[in-house]
């Protein structure tokens, strides 16, 4: 590890939404990736009928961890949301909550954002071998055909969760739900770099997926629909120069 790695302070978001049985273990890995950066740990628990906040509440030894919790389930990427509107710092790491994405890819994420910080990025995971069923990933495929038509889409991995940007990036793209599958083609279009990262898949460490394909299918006509307005009323980044008297 870099020895100026305690100078990076990050906020790590965690949607979560029926998690208690991921919840400890997911933490702890965090917090042993993390042990040479300052950083906050923000679980947003969507409105979990569940045992999910009693876990997160739980976690006393970890001093770093933060529950913020929704009064009902309003959604993957408003819950990223609370979390980020509510971070203390300005670097941001998301990663979902079903143990899936690997904690210890955050750091050398974090190190390509550093060599890239003097300029808007967005460093994205791209999962190399994915651990999910058949189903998911013939979804996925026609999902990332759909981004690379519709949006000339040009990153291998849009869906993957696991991310580190900078606060401002993701405060400037106006806010809809859903709009985290759709992070890196808005990303691009606000003048983002999109730096891809090759990160690790694992299985789900326990529970069940809260996604169907059916129920994907069904948000996602209405969200290509708005990404596709919102990307033509949104000007192309515009040149200039200032001339001093």
């Amino acid at each position: 590890m870099k020895t100026n790695s305690l100078k990076t302070v990050i906020s790590v978001v965690i949607p979560v939404f029926n998690e208690e049985e991921n919840i400890k273990k997911l933490a702890y890995e965090i917090d042993h990736s993390l042990k040479n950066y300052k950083h906050e740990v923000i679980f947003v628990d969507d409105g979990s009928n569940d045992n999910t906040k009693v876990e997160i509440l739980n976690l006393n030894e970890l001093k770093q961890v933060r529950l913020i919790s929704h009064k009902k389930c309003y959604g993957q990427s408003v819950a990223m949301r609370t979390g980020i509107l509510n971070s203390k710092y300005n670097i941001i790491a998301t990663l979902d909550g079903d143990g899936q994405n690997d904690p210890k890819d955050i750091p050398k994420m974090i190190e390509v954002y550093n060599k890239n910080k003097n300029k808007s990025v967005l460093v994205a995971g791209i999962r190399s071998k994915r651990k999910d069923s058949l189903n998911k990933r013939f979804a996925s495929r026609i999902a990332k055909l759909i981004r690379k038509i519709l949006f000339s889409d040009e990153h291998p991995d849009s869906g993957c969760g696991i991310r580190v940007f900078n606060k401002d990036l993701y405060l400037s793209i106006p806010f809809f739900n859903h709009m985290h599958r759709f992070f890196t083609v808005l990303a691009k279009r606000y003048n983002a770099d999109v730096i891809g990262v090759n990160v690790n898949h694992r299985e789900r460490l326990q529970g069940q997926s809260k996604y169907t394909n059916f129920g994907r299918a069904l948000v996602g006509i209405s969200d290509v629909l708005g990404v596709l307005w919102l990307l033509k009323r949104n000007p192309e980044e515009i040149s200039f120069e200032e001339f001093k008297k």
